[in-house]
């Protein structure tokens, strides 16, 4: 195999911003595995939360290059244990490697990713698009810049049940809240009340990471679903969501990439946990990914791509909230 790695900085329509930073550009990196004639291509963002770089990514690649070209094409499942030992402090750069594995791995074989998985993609759920926190009048703009079905509402301030009073004003859609990290237990507990009353179908992951005693107690009494997120980053963190969370929402970054994620999916559904599949802001290289995983989801969180003001790639489209795939193999993925 041949590894080529390609750094991005994608711009973003909006300044985004959550409870914790703002930014304007994504800084990215895009992976591509060469073989037999093909291609296969991941993606990992950078995130400072979890002290995650492109640079650091490229240099943990660059030290296991060998490793990498010289390995046979094998399972994806038998290639990310072969390369785990040596990236297991960095799950981002494994995630855009791993990616572009299964990528390559399934165009060698002829097939479409969610085909070589046996998945069928007739009850795929619809993807929100997020709303990131600004004022009351630019987060109405940015809604109706872009009518959807569902909207993610970014929280995690002083006005929280002001903000979605206001944009209930202005549409029916569904509303799904993240407050990443922003609230207390008494908090989320009152304002799972009024925001259900507002049409919100679940909350996503309203307190710090580590307060499980607070999670156990918001689980108890909360009038909606809490979805976990930064307290679900690798596999083994799924069984703790157990009696927590109501669900758990995978990104693929944080766990490693698709073979692990594919893991923790099948866990969460044993354990009768809702399944959901969030977005770091990546183009469509890493959210075509996301792509093949529909059809064991609840809910699906991959909107990156259209929260940026140039794309560089080509694959999975999203309109009004629903997904069609590429014809092409793999997870139908070109880059511009």
């Amino acid at each position: 195999m041949k590894l080529i790695l390609r750094e991005y900085n994608l711009k973003l329509k909006h300044t985004f911003t959550i409870s914790r930073e703002s930014i304007d550009f994504q800084p990215s990196l895009i992976v591509e595995l060469q073989s037999n004639g093909f291609s296969g291509f991941g993606e990992a963002t950078s995130n400072p939360y979890y002290k995650t770089t492109v640079p650091m990514m490229m240099q943990d690649l660059e030290e296991i290059r060998t490793i990498i070209e010289t390995s046979e094409i094998e399972t994806p499942e038998v290639f990310w244990a072969k390369i785990h030992p040596y990236l297991k402090d960095d799950m981002f750069a494994l995630c855009a490697l791993d990616l572009a594995y299964n990528d390559l791995y399934a165009r060698i074989k002829g097939k479409k990713l969610y085909e070589l998985w046996n998945y069928t993609t007739e009850k795929n759920p619809m993807t929100d698009y997020t709303i990131g926190i600004a004022s009351i009048e630019k987060m109405v703009s940015k809604m109706q810049e872009l009518p959807w079905p569902i909207y993610k509402i970014k929280l995690g301030t002083k006005e929280d049940i002001a903000i979605v009073k206001e944009l209930r004003k202005h549409t029916n859609a569904i509303f799904r809240i993240d407050a990443n990290c922003g609230w207390g237990v008494d908090e989320t507990i009152n304002n799972a009340v009024e925001l259900k009353k507002l049409g919100v179908e679940f909350l996503e992951q309203p307190m710090k990471a580590d307060n499980w005693e607070g999670h156990k107690e918001v689980f108890k009494h909360s009038v909606l679903p809490v979805i976990a997120d930064e307290s679900c980053i690798i596999e083994e963190d799924v069984a703790k969501c157990f009696n927590h969370f109501h669900g758990v929402n995978v990104k693929l970054v944080k766990c490693g990439g698709l073979t692990p994620g594919k893991r923790m999916i099948e866990e969460a559904k044993k354990l009768g946990l809702r399944t959901m599949v969030g977005c770091m802001t990546e183009s469509t290289v890493g959210i075509s990914a996301i792509a093949h995983l529909l059809p064991q989801l609840d809910y699906v969180d991959m909107d990156g791509a259209l929260l940026l003001a140039e794309d560089i790639a080509t694959g999975v489209t999203i309109k009004n909230g629903i997904v069609s795939y590429s014809d092409l193999n793999g997870t139908g993925v070109t880059l511009l």
